[in-house]
């Protein structure tokens, strides 16, 4: 299966911004699909249920959620078999574990903390 790194996390001050990485690697064939498929950004709060916070769809159109509309955006660099989240004016209920995941095979990163101090 394809393997999914987050990266990027971190503690900053409200305002502030940084972007999260989610490296893939595997063989030629998993590659292809995380090339073209649907891939989410999920973030979870302590005590809460994981929640969509964005989806780039396979025909490169991207959903947010209400929350991070304006602030957040989702891209993909083929590339680097990479996809990023560009968060912006962080806010501090964005703090969470952020995950990256592959739509069509339900892959999972280890996610990606980040910290957001008022």
């Amino acid at each position: 299966q394809v393997q999914l790194v987050e990266s990027g996390g971190g503690l900053v001050q409200a305002g502030g911004s940084l972007r999260l990485s989610c490296a893939a690697s595997g063989s030629i064939f998993e590659i292809s699909i995380f090339r073209v498929k649907g891939m989410g950004w999920y973030r979870q709060a302590p005590g809460k249920q994981r929640e969509l916070v964005a989806l780039l769809t396979s025909d490169g159109s991207a959903n947010y959620d209400d929350s991070v509309k304006g602030r957040f955006t989702i891209s993909r660099d083929n590339a680097k078999n990479t996809v990023y989240l560009q968060m912006n004016s962080l806010k501090p209920e964005d703090t969470a574990v952020y995950y990256c995941h592959q739509e069509l095979s339900d892959y999972w990163g280890q996610g990606t903390q980040v910290t957001v101090s008022s």
